[in-house]
């Protein structure tokens, strides 16, 4: 499961998780998109609130990076 998914599956708005942890609902969001990481000390955080490991959080922040294209993909889908 995802960020995203793990804040919806406890009914939790991004502002009431930014809130708890001490984060922007901006930082929430672009965490969920992919846009940017949060730091260790962050994820724990977000992580214990939600009451998953970090692991379950941040498994979908890997998904994101493997869609996002990689300069070589980049380069032949110009050619």
């Amino acid at each position: 499961m995802s960020l995203k998914d793990e804040r919806k599956k406890k009914k939790l708005s991004q502002i009431e998780l930014a809130h708890a942890v001490g984060l922007s609902q901006s930082m929430i969001q672009q965490m969920e998109s992919g846009e940017k990481h949060g730091s260790v000390s962050t994820n724990i955080k977000i992580a214990n609130y939600l009451g998953v490991s970090m692991e379950a959080i941040l498994s979908g922040l890997e998904n994101t990076e493997s869609n996002k294209c990689n300069p070589s993909k980049r380069e032949e889908a110009v050619k």
